[in-house]
């Protein structure tokens, strides 16, 4: 039994050295990244490019409702932005998919199917939006776009769509005729947008 006991106790101790020994290997190992390079008189010196990093003046939050509301801001943006460049993608693929199609006929028939595969696909994403996601989307889908929510509807379905979308949109106080404004009321959003586009928040 002693005998049994030694050799299952020496058994324990080789494995235990044989991981170690592993392990130091793996830890002394150094991990190989290559990069590019460039000569300068003789000498070859690494090239690594850099991101950029933004910087901003600290803000200053008077109150705590403000706090709240900057990191309120934060949250909806990285939940909404993707959203609008989502759309974004969609109104690029649709427009030059629609320009290749020989005639109106087939041109608003491609665009019902998109619509109603958008609505299959994205209404339950859409639905789980706050009030406060939603007025943004619109104002991020006019950043991303290039014009607004309403002028894109009317380009796609006409008038009539998107007066009705209007209507019903403006019933709970929104408006898609709205437009973003980097420069003076949406600057707090826009420099959020930066700061998460370049994983600094």
């Amino acid at each position: 039994m002693k005998r049994v006991f030694k050799i299952g106790l020496l058994l324990c101790f080789a494995i235990f050295c044989f991981s170690i020994g592993k392990a130091q290997k793996l830890q002394t190992k150094a991990p190989v990244l290559w990069v590019e390079a460039c000569v300068y008189q003789g000498d070859t010196i690494p090239f690594v490019e850099l991101r950029n990093i933004y910087v901003y003046p600290p803000l200053k939050f008077s109150t705590q409702k403000e706090w709240r509301d900057y990191y309120r801001l934060i949250y909806n943006v990285k939940k909404v932005l993707p959203l609008s460049i989502m759309i974004h993608n969609t109104i690029i693929e649709t427009y030059e998919y629609v320009q290749t199609l020989p005639n109106q006929k087939a041109k608003d028939a491609h665009i019902k199917r998109v619509e109603k595969g958008l609505k299959e696909q994205y209404t339950a994403q859409f639905k789980k939006l706050s009030y406060s996601q939603g007025k943004l989307l619109i104002k991020l889908v006019d950043r991303e776009c290039n014009q607004s929510s309403y002028e894109i509807i009317k380009a796609f379905m006409g008038s009539f769509k998107a007066g009705f979308y209007q209507t019903f949109a403006s019933i709970f106080g929104a408006s898609l005729k709205k437009e973003y404004d980097s420069t003076k009321d949406d600057s707090l959003t826009e420099r959020v947008i930066t700061l998460a586009a370049n994983g600094q928040i």
